[in-house]
């Protein structure tokens, strides 16, 4: 029998015909545990319980939000070992320092952090026009759709992640759409979320868990009229024909699709320090085995004497580096396909490039390279996202040429600049970085991009193709929250009647906007 969905506060054994098991990436073996690929009538039965509870919870303060939060990262604590050891059974990820260590102790300081929003309601940017008698802030959307990705089984996961929290900080259900690589953590995450939502007395549809639809039902999800909105992590090509019907239902999607985040290398900080960006690039290119929505897939660099003994720098580490074990078959199949496709368009295979290396599924550390000018040819393929543990360098003819690549980029979640200490390559900047800013979500100096802090400042966003809309983030509160709501005013509307959070503004200003839990005049036009 397949386990059973949760739905409505109940786990109820499915109806589907078909289903599915999870595969040990090291090992290559099924693992134990059936679940379903749930048919449309239980997908409606959940939409429907989330669209009662929305009902139920509107005009709830944000302090019932953050009690349920903070009580389910307790119970997600509480259940650390049994996550732990079944994402490392079934992503290959180590237990230290990824899963243990780093993944599980970001998903609840995402949570607590989320929390926070929802107690102050600093996401809901309460604004009083006092001349006009208008008043702004933001409101609960309603039911949220989460479909996560394979690669963060915790950090981004449909049920605990980072738009989960977002999407409950702003005063919604959720109704998670699990991956079919990380089945059994996710129940373990849905059995968590029931028992936050039985301490803090929350409607039972708070949270909800479908493991698996059709394709065809996927895409009716996200356009029935009862969802508010939905969120999406994951490949380019099944986040746009999500996106294709929420569009044409007139439904929010934000998507977070396919980045290949450029390193431009200039040529003071070649001379300079070689040798240490080798090794920063190497190891961020490699880390988890090439597995991050923020790796540095390519590199551009001068041409000449210096970029050659960068390439062959990377290429000996590459080759020195332990191989790792990728998501899944379906990971290592897409990778394969990419660094066929870069390939096959010009570049020159330096190292690695074939299946095997490492345990279970891998595939070697793989390294290529290309002329600037060839790029430029084909710059919409040499950009094909190879995602693992792989990159293209590209040996550029000079500063001009640098800038024209940066304009020729697709949008990502990052672009870096690395420049020299001493001053050398501050003209070259100027010149790359105006291209380069309007590519990226986040612009870096002098370090990779690898690491996503959870900061109010972040933005792990970009335009397209790496996400679907460049004016959010996916991470960060309380700026994620955002997405998941709607903005709502309130003309002439009677002060006891408005929400708490409009009630209250000094007199003798025209605008005020609560900022940190004050009213101020300041920076509101």
């Amino acid at each position: 029998m397949p386990h059973p969905v949760l739905i409505d506060g109940q786990w109820l054994a499915s109806s589907a015909t078909n289903t599915f098991q999870a595969v040990n990436p090291a090992t290559e073996e099924t693992l134990p545990g059936e679940f379903p690929i749930s048919p449309w009538s239980e997908v409606d039965q959940a939409i429907q319980a989330a669209a009662d509870a929305s009902k139920q919870m509107r005009g709830w303060p944000g302090s019932r939000f953050a009690d349920f939060l903070e009580a389910y990262a307790e119970e997600i604590e509480a259940r650390a070992d049994a996550l732990v050891a079944a994402a490392h059974a079934e992503t290959a990820l180590p237990v230290s320092p990824r899963l243990k260590d780093g993944e599980l102790p970001r998903t609840t300081n995402q949570l607590r952090q989320a929390a926070t929003a929802a107690r102050t309601e600093s996401w809901r940017c309460p604004t009083i026009d006092t001349a006009t008698g208008i008043r702004s802030m933001f409101g609960a959307i309603g039911p949220v759709v989460v479909f996560g990705p394979n690669n963060f089984p915790f950090a981004f996961n449909g049920i605990a992640g980072g738009d989960f929290a977002a999407a409950i900080a702003a005063g919604n259900p959720v109704i998670a759409k699990g991956h079919s690589c990380h089945p059994e953590t996710t129940r373990i995450f849905a059995e968590a979320a029931m028992a936050a939502i039985h301490r803090t007395d929350m409607p039972q549809a708070l949270v909800q868990l479908i493991y698996r639809t059709s394709h065809e039902d996927g895409y009716k999800l996200v356009s029935d009229a009862r969802i508010g909105a939905s969120g999406y992590t994951g490949a380019r090509h099944t986040g746009l024909r999500l996106k294709a019907a929420a569009d044409a239902a007139g439904k929010p999607m934000y998507l977070e699709l396919s980045s290949i985040n450029p390193v431009f290398i200039l040529g003071g900080a070649l001379a300079e320090r070689a040798d240490a960006i080798a090794d920063d690039f190497s190891g961020s290119c490699l880390m988890g085995t090439g597995q991050f929505c923020t790796s540095p897939g390519l590199v551009i660099v001068p041409a000449g004497e210096s970029g050659d003994r960068f390439v062959a720098a990377v290429s000996e580490r590459f080759q020195k580096a332990a191989v790792g074990t990728m998501l899944g078959e379906g990971v290592r199949s897409s990778f394969s396909s990419g660094i066929d496709t870069i390939q096959k368009a010009g570049a020159t295979l330096v190292t690695g490039g074939q299946p095997g290396g490492g345990k279970g599924v891998s595939f070697n550390n793989t390294l290529l390279v290309v002329s600037g000018s060839r790029f430029l040819e084909a710059p919409e393929v040499f950009q094909t996202e190879a995602f693992g543990n792989g990159s293209l360098i590209v040996l550029s003819d000079g500063v001009q040429q640098m800038a024209t690549i940066a304009e020729s980029l697709e949008g990502n979640l990052t672009g870096c600049l690395y420049s020299d200490t001493q001053g050398s390559d501050d003209a070259a900047y100027a010149d790359i970085e105006p291209a380069l800013r309007t590519k990226v979500g986040r612009l870096l100096n002098d370090k990779m991009p690898t690491g996503v802090a959870v900061s109010a400042a972040m933005n792990h966003g970009g335009p397209y193709p790496s996400t679907g809309h460049p004016g959010f983030t996916a991470v960060g509160m309380p700026t994620a929250v955002s997405r998941f709501a709607m903005l709502q005013s309130y003309d002439n509307v009677r002060a006891a009647r408005l929400p708490a959070v409009l009630q209250n503004a000094s007199p003798g200003a025209d605008v005020w906007r609560r900022v940190d839990g004050s009213w101020t005049t300041a920076d509101v036009a």
